[in-house]
């Protein structure tokens, strides 16, 4: 997400520096953008010189510090965790001056998160969807200290980006998170139950609703693991009956198939195609 993100920014005039704790995934950052660059000009959406220019404008820092000083703005898209989202708002809080600080959280509390920092009033919810170049809309997210002005920033931030904002009250997995996860969690329970298989589950929602992606197919790009970690937090936060995670769900992370980014989850993934993974049916 962090590096789709910096894509994005410097796809649209925006300067933009990334710092990644591990040092190897900075340094393959600039490729990995490279290349979705490179297939955006092939399709005719950027030319060569509009390539050359984004990638002129991303930095890698050697350190938080440098990454984040004179930044106006600062999105930490780390894993979804209080626990580490805590500590690196308190890093930024230290060293990134008077920087807005957001965060790509699916469904952490804002204010939780805010209270690691001195700036309450700068602290503020930007939850990017995946992949973060090609989705339009960008999910806001207040919480009770969050400034006028905070939230205005974070608005002409977004409009920059050319994305569609809407705005939430901090709450447990938001808007967007809370109604994708609950249907996501019920399509998992019917591959469980043998109702359908997980490709024909995704095709009702997509040629009977009108969804681009099924909610078993948008899990996986989501990442199981992600999914899980979300559910468990609505269902501490929320309700343990509405959110409670199914086994399938638990096995496969277990198991390590969290989705495209391990190879498989409810499909197999051959790098962005989706196949049909063995059939999971518990029934």
């Amino acid at each position: 997400m962090g590096r789709g993100i910096a894509a994005l920014c410097v796809s649209k005039g925006i300067e933009t520096s990334i710092f990644d704790a591990l040092p190897a995934a900075a340094a393959a950052a600039p490729g990995e953008i490279g290349a979705f660059f490179e297939k955006s000009r092939a399709r005719g959406k950027m030319s060569e010189g509009e390539v050359s220019a984004a990638l002129a404008r991303l930095t890698i820092a050697a350190n938080l510090p440098h990454a984040v000083s004179a930044a106006d703005l600062v999105i930490e898209a780390a894993p979804e965790s209080l626990e580490i989202k805590r500590s690196i708002f308190g890093e930024l809080d230290r060293a990134a001056g008077d920087a807005i600080l957001a965060t790509n959280t699916s469904s952490l509390s804002i204010a939780k998160i805010a209270e690691a920092t001195s700036r309450p009033e700068r602290v503020i919810g930007l939850h990017f969807f995946n992949p973060a170049p090609l989705m339009p809309l960008v999910e806001i997210v207040v919480s009770p200290r969050t400034s006028p002005g905070g939230l205005a920033a974070a608005r002409a931030f977004v409009e920059t980006l050319g994305k569609e904002a809407i705005v939430v009250r901090d709450s447990p997995g938001f808007a967007t998170s809370r109604l994708g996860v609950a249907l996501g969690l019920e399509a998992m329970r019917m591959v469980e139950e043998g109702v359908a298989s997980a490709a024909d589950i995704d095709r009702a929602m997509e040629a009977g609703y009108g969804h681009a992606m099924g909610p078993l197919k948008t899990s996986d790009l989501v990442g199981l693991d992600v999914r899980l970690a979300i559910a468990d937090a609505l269902a501490a936060e929320l309700s343990e009956e509405r959110f409670r995670s199914p086994a399938i769900l638990r096995t496969l992370v277990a198991e390590g198939k969290t989705g495209k980014k391990a190879g498989e989850g409810f499909y197999r993934w051959n790098g962005s195609r989706a196949e049909n993974a063995p059939d999971r049916n518990s029934r």
